[in-house]
């Protein structure tokens, strides 16, 4: 008998080896603690954020969004394979909201990066996520939780440092954004099944943004060290922590799931300080108020 050569042996797709990682990466979630999965990602998607601004003295933010959403719509798509046959007009029309929620919240945080520091700019995102969780309560605690964002936002306003008007909007617009993907994503989740209805928003978003990321990044998108930083800005902040929560998510309540990523502000601030982004006391006291609120709206609400 003779040994069959490397070279004759079948070797296996890369549709065929993300299904199996993304089996060997649930078995090894399902041995980790989702508390730590959830801080994991919370650093991911931070360590992504803090690449990304690095890299936008050479590449401006709309094309790092669009490298970022590209990254993880290839990765879902071949996890997902999403059966697109037989859907309906109300579908497509909910799926298509959710992707453009995806690349507005992706693209407005971005250019908020590129004009205020991290914890900043993440802290005033976060008003969006607070308010979907006050939405319609008629408890009076919740009156308590919004007047102390409110306090929070007053004093990032007082704090000084370098804020600007244009990153603030910038960071309110992608708060509206990610409050309208909250909703959506439950939308979707009841239409499509398991990750398929992300795989095909994301795919809305990366055409989107295209022509935004395209004219932004131009030449510099065919230089190939820029490519693989713009992946790897995608795989930190969109794919692993996508993967890390969703497991956390079948193990743990999404109230606990929801004071966890409460923390974000914090992260992205620390971030900010490992890049020289040095806040004044009123802002961190400001974030304090936030990342309070939103643990404590999110402790107290019943969906």
């Amino acid at each position: 008998m003779t040994a069959e050569s490397a070279a004759d042996r079948p070797r296996p797709s890369l549709s065929g080896l993300l299904p199996r990682a993304s089996a060997l990466a649930r078995t090894a979630g399902d041995t980790i603690p989702p508390t730590w999965l959830v801080l994991v990602g919370i650093l991911s998607v931070q360590l992504g954020a803090g690449v990304a601004k690095n890299l936008f003295g050479v590449l401006p933010p709309g094309a790092v969004v669009w490298l970022r959403l590209l990254t993880s719509a290839l990765v879902l798509l071949a996890v997902a394979r999403p059966a697109l046959r037989g859907r309906t007009r109300a579908d497509w029309l909910v799926v298509t909201g959710f992707g453009v929620s995806l690349a507005t919240m992706n693209y407005a945080i971005y250019e908020s990066f590129a004009r205020i520091p991290l914890g900043v700019a993440v802290t005033i995102e976060f008003l969006g996520p607070l308010a979907v969780a006050v939405a319609g309560s008629r408890r009076r605690v919740d009156l308590v939780w919004v007047a102390l964002a409110g306090t929070g936002v007053f004093l990032l306003g007082r704090g000084g440092g370098d804020v600007n008007l244009a990153g603030v909007a910038f960071a309110l617009l992608a708060g509206a954004a990610w409050a309208a993907y909250i909703l959506l994503s439950a939308a979707t989740g009841r239409r499509f099944s398991g990750t398929s209805g992300l795989a095909v928003a994301s795919v809305v978003g990366v055409v989107m943004i295209a022509p935004v990321g395209v004219a932004q990044g131009g030449a510099a998108l065919l230089d190939p060290r820029l490519l693989l930083i713009g992946l790897a800005v995608g795989l930190l902040s969109s794919v692993v922590p996508y993967t890390l929560e969703m497991q956390a998510l079948r193990r743990m309540p999404p109230r606990v799931f929801g004071i966890l990523m409460s923390l974000e502000p914090a992260a992205a601030a620390l971030m900010g300080v490992l890049l020289g982004e040095f806040l004044s006391p009123w802002q961190w006291v400001a974030m304090a108020c936030v990342t309070a609120a939103s643990a404590g709206a999110t402790r107290s609400s019943r969906t």
